[in-house]
């Protein structure tokens, strides 16, 4: 993955490479963050980062980010940040959504070490 020479990484590549749901992927590293690459559909489960912000970004599909008090409706091309301690739900209620999130290195992905995925490298 990392390397002294960069090299581009093709999205439709790498997400072409895996099919499960709610299971991230490791695209990339860099500065202490995860480039990391998921589809996902359905609803997620409520949780919060404690320690970090979390960046996701919609490449294809539309995605409902819950948040206790609104919820936001992102489509392809749009991103949102969450701040670190805020409780939010992803939700893909109209099929399958692909996405890129960027984390701190080690984020567990459910806001929990114990029910964490750890994130596999594509």
């Amino acid at each position: 993955m990392a390397s002294e020479t960069p090299s581009k990484i093709n999205l439709a590549d790498k997400f072409a490479g895996f099919s499960e749901h709610w299971a991230p992927r490791l695209a990339a590293r860099y500065n202490g963050n995860e480039v990391r690459l998921a589809k996902v559909d359905g609803e997620f489960h409520w949780h919060k980062h404690d320690d970090t912000d979390e960046l996701f970004l919609v490449v294809e599909g539309a995605l409902e980010m819950e948040f206790r008090d609104r919820t936001e409706h992102l489509s392809a091309g749009e991103m949102i940040v969450v701040p670190r301690g805020v409780e939010h739900r992803p939700c893909a209620r109209q099929g399958e959504v692909k996405l890129v999130i960027i984390d701190a290195e080690g984020t567990a992905n459910t806001g929990d070490e114990a029910t964490a995925f750890t994130p596999i490298e594509v």
